[in-house]
């Protein structure tokens, strides 16, 4: 398998080379050259199936073998021996429970496998990384979770200053490893983003830092998390809708794949908070940037969905300039709108979308815990109120359950009076000391406290 970049301006990889390089140096994403199907004997244990998924993507340059090996390792240190248990929540509705790993986030289940091939990759290539990585929440805890023992890999994080919860701020800040480290940006998620893109848009300070990713602009991201779309068609086994509750679009892009691949999957419902660009989007055919609203579910508080790009590369049949052109239109007016029959082949069969605000949010979690006994995180309630809005008699819905509750706990007792307790290997989270530096949104001084670690 090699790998192409969105905006066609970059050599093709291999995938250890992809998963090291991240962003493709013309400023796109790589993708696969083709779509592997899965096979029809899919095996039942989680490591195995990873393995099965993962496998045509690595080739050559990973065996199966070897991948399965490192996919053991990474699941486990999950809490549940299903890893991605699926729980019935109401008739014809499920939860896929993503958040059983070491940092209670769906980031874990890709994050803990990437740690593995990082240091599979580097240490055959004799090589050293600094990751620079963007968050705005959870997937900066779950990386460093995944790298923290690495012997080859630094990190760096950035995270929106104010605007993630406690939990997950100090799952990033209390680490004690020598090769972690954090900045709290003063400024909002999408200018972390941007942040983190202009740094491996500097060839020069790049290639200074031997520049990796772990943003789900990483390819290796987006592959690992298909795995449990698979997992979730192949145990309902018949048709099924899932909802994806989403901000940069790279958790619903892996069940795109995943129906590309042959999982039986209907409909991807995209679910959005107050900061709904891409439910707009599905809506009218215009991503249109607005403001972005600081809500009680604040990993989905994003406006430029990074992955959007992966799907949009698709729908132009793979035109890298086509593509690049769009993007930078998007970027300079702040507007992407399709073609009609670009939206009406792409996107109308296949994706749905809702909204919910902050108020429905908190009834959601409520009636959950009325009805079920069941704590849900605010970023799950928005995913279980969209799902309901488009639930049909006679097909599941899967609503992905992307965070623990005890990573929100103010606003599940605000809504249910009950406070979710952290599990025990996280109980002493809120005492330890953190480690930490606050920066302004400004590339050159965020640039220069990197080159001074």
């Amino acid at each position: 398998m090699r790998y192409v970049s969105t905006r066609g301006g970059a050599p093709e990889l291999s995938f250890s080379d992809t998963v090291l390089a991240g962003l493709a140096i013309d400023g796109g994403l790589y993708v696969p050259q083709s779509w592997p199907q899965l096979s029809a004997d899919l095996p039942n244990d989680y490591a195995s199936l990873a393995t099965a998924v993962i496998a045509p993507y690595a080739a050559p340059d990973i065996n199966s073998t070897t991948l399965l090996g490192l996919s053991r390792a990474a699941y486990s240190s999950f809490r549940h021996e299903e890893v991605v248990p699926l729980v019935s929540l109401e008739d014809g509705h499920h939860l896929m429970e993503l958040f059983h790993g070491p940092t209670l986030a769906f980031k874990d289940v890709a994050l803990q496998l990437l740690g593995q091939l990082f240091d599979h990759i580097l240490s055959a290539k004799n090589e050293r990384v600094r990751i620079v990585g963007a968050t705005s929440g959870d997937t900066g805890s779950a990386a460093i979770d995944g790298v923290k023992h690495c012997s080859n890999v630094d990190i760096v994080i950035l995270y929106p200053n104010g605007r993630v919860s406690e939990v997950q701020r100090r799952q990033m800040t209390t680490v004690d490893s020598p090769n972690v480290h954090t900045i709290a940006v003063d400024g909002t998620f999408d200018d972390c983003q941007d942040l983190v893109k202009a740094m491996f848009n500097d060839m020069p300070f790049r290639e200074r830092h031997n520049l990796s990713a772990v943003n789900s602009i990483n390819w290796a991201r987006i592959v690992a998390q298909v795995v449990y779309y698979v997992e979730a068609a192949h145990r309902i086994g018949r048709t099924i809708d899932v909802t994806v509750p989403t901000g940069n679009f790279g958790n619903v892009l892996s069940g795109w794949i995943a129906k590309q691949m042959g999982a039986d999957i209907r409909h991807l419902v995209v679910a959005s908070n107050s900061n709904d660009i891409l439910t707009r989007f599905f809506e009218s055919r215009d991503m249109a940037v607005t403001g972005v609203e600081p809500t009680l579910s604040p990993s989905m508080d994003i406006q430029v969905s990074s992955n959007f790009e992966r799907l949009l590369f698709e729908m132009n049949d793979r035109d890298g300039g086509v593509t690049a052109q769009q993007l930078s239109r998007f970027r300079s007016t702040g507007h992407l709108v399709l073609e009609p029959d670009q939206f009406s082949t792409w996107i109308a069969p296949t994706f749905r979308a809702g909204r919910c605000d902050d108020d429905q949010t908190l009834r959601t979690i409520r009636s959950v815990h009325e009805s079920t006994g069941m704590l849900i995180d605010p970023h799950t309630a928005v995913g279980v109120s969209v799902a309901r809005q488009w639930s049909e008699t006679g097909v599941p819905m899967v609503t992905m359950a992307t965070a623990h509750p005890a990573k929100f706990p103010d606003a599940v007792e605000r809504a249910t009076g009950v406070r979710p307790k952290l599990p025990e290997h996280l109980a002493d989270l809120m005492t330890l000391p953190e480690r930490t530096k606050a920066l302004p949104n400004d590339l050159s001084t965020v640039q220069s406290y990197i080159d001074s670690l």
